[in-house]
């Protein structure tokens, strides 16, 4: 059973010793109103007597007397030994009661507004949202949770509230924990090829806020930035929430195609990539893409910003060393998460930055949130430096590999005239076609009734994609639930075959 809500904490502002009427009746009018108002819920536990008395500065008689009178009106109800609550069926139905309007004078109702920056994240488009965020086949993004190793996470986090200092109680140094700075830059110079040391990382609230850091300090509003079509929902909804004019440019087997970027604008401010494993496509962008791509940088005195999240998951094919690390004129942003690689909830990330940058990038980060919780960030640095980060990687690149393969086999038993598998090479999510024809919105719909979550490919394009498909988030499910899913993709998509028009 919920537990009740309390409210001994209640203050009654509204008493005036000089007003017109007695203190007891302005006490009852200011409880009445606010279990009106639902401000005191149904169920919710008053002061004591004396309690509100000291805090009020009326007598304890006066509480009584508008204790008793809301008693015996049915708003409040007494329990012996617990209390006095609010009714659970209070005698009137739970509505605002308006101030009288002063005779004479016709009431004014000012509009509503919010700023033009406001207006522009009213109007932009995120993914999906839904209650059961682990719920159900093929959740994107999504790692083997139920794989993380819980045990020595807890041990270190008792570790460390055991020896907590408060040093590591106050406010945190905005740039982040020195030595989780230490253990990303070492652990990005190792398997990324990055080239950065401690002094360029800044930890962040996940890899979403460094992006938006991005937009915030290096593209003003009207802007033209180059966005990957298909591309990454959430960053998309970053850049067009900071009134940048984002630029659709294809993608194809080879990364984003420069060329085509530069046709339709030439000298815009910045590009965002995803190099590594193409969002949501799965492709790697190519070595002749990428020096094309920091060509076009220099050349313009454009931004790069390259989103590497879950780098560390490749399954096939030669690996190639991050964007950041063959740019020779400090033109790329590297952003990555922890969150898809260890658990969802911990929403912690790093940006590296061009040392002329960072001052400010941190300046923009402590004013906006004063830096990211110095108590995880201690316990991340003491997973990665007593190598619990490196061990756990590769037990999920294994484990992913076999759902991935699981995956494969699963389309081709139960939906190989349904669904066709873009090629990739890493990540935790696979693109997987339509027939020509399907609306893959009308997919993903009926398929979430099924609780199923696949991610419609226009959720991720800016002009309706010219073949419809989904985005199957495969790592956070065991090969049961993917073999189950997938027959559910097929039998919607058929479905839908058969109610098409001829």
């Amino acid at each position: 059973m919920p537990r009740r809500p309390s409210h001994s904490t209640f203050r009654a502002f509204g008493l005036d010793a000089a007003g017109p009427d007695a203190l007891h009746r302005q006490l009852y009018d200011e409880l009445r109103r606010a279990i009106l108002e639902g401000r005191l819920a149904p169920g919710s536990r008053l002061p004591a007597s004396r309690e509100l008395a000291a805090v009020s500065r009326v007598s304890r008689n006066t509480v009584l007397s508008a204790y008793d009178q809301l008693l015996a009106e049915g708003y409040l109800v007494s329990r012996a030994g617990s209390g006095t609550f609010v009714a659970d069926a209070i005698p009137e139905p739970i509505a605002p009661e308006r101030a009288p309007q002063a005779p004479g004078r016709p009431t004014i109702m000012a509009p509503r507004r919010i700023s033009r920056r406001g207006e522009t994240v009213r109007a932009t488009r995120f993914g999906p949202r839904r209650a059961a965020e682990t719920a159900g086949a093929f959740r994107i993004g999504l790692p083997a949770l139920d794989h993380f190793p819980m045990d020595i996470w807890r041990r270190l986090i008792d570790r460390r509230l055991r020896r907590a200092s408060v040093r590591l109680l106050a406010y945190s140094d905005a740039q982040g924990y020195a030595p989780l700075r230490e253990a990303i830059a070492a652990h990005l110079a190792a398997s990324r090829g990055v080239r950065c040391d401690a002094s360029n990382v800044i930890v962040v609230n996940g890899s979403q806020q460094g992006i938006a850091l991005c937009c915030r300090l290096l593209v003003d509003a009207g802007d033209d930035v180059w966005m990957e079509e298909p591309g990454y929902f959430a960053a998309r909804a970053a850049f067009q929430a900071s009134g940048a004019n984002l630029v659709p440019v294809p993608v194809d087997r080879d990364g984003i195609d420069v060329a085509a970027g530069v046709r339709r604008s030439p000298g815009a401010r910045m590009a965002y990539v995803t190099p590594s494993h193409q969002n949501p496509t799965g492709a790697t962008m190519s070595l002749p893409r990428r020096m094309a791509l920091l060509q076009w940088a220099r050349e313009t005195g454009s931004w790069i910003v390259e989103d590497d999240n879950a780098s560390e998951y490749r399954y096939r094919g030669r690996p190639l060393a991050a964007l950041q690390g063959i740019d020779s004129d400090n033109r790329v942003l590297y952003v990555g998460s922890f969150s898809k690689v260890m658990f969802s909830s911990l929403r912690m990330g790093y940006l590296v930055a061009p040392s002329d940058l960072v001052e400010t990038f941190v300046l923009a980060h402590q004013v906006n949130t004063r830096g990211t919780n110095s108590m995880l960030q201690s316990v991340l640095a003491d997973f990665m430096n007593e190598g619990h980060f490196a061990r756990h990687v590769r037990r999920m690149r294994t484990l992913y590999a076999r759902r991935l393969a699981a995956l494969e086999r699963s389309v081709a038993t139960h939906a190989g005239d349904v669904l066709e598998l873009a090629p990739m090479e890493g990540g935790l999510n696979r693109l997987a076609w339509l027939p020509p024809g399907i609306d893959d919105v009308a997919v993903s719909d009926a398929l979430a009734r099924e609780d199923v979550i696949a991610v419609p490919l226009s959720l991720s394009t800016l002009a309706p994609p010219a073949r419809g498909g989904l985005v199957l988030g495969f790592a956070g499910q065991d090969e049961a639930a993917i073999d189950k899913g997938i027959a559910r993709i097929a039998a919607a998509v058929r479905v839908l075959q058969r109610s098409a028009p001829a």
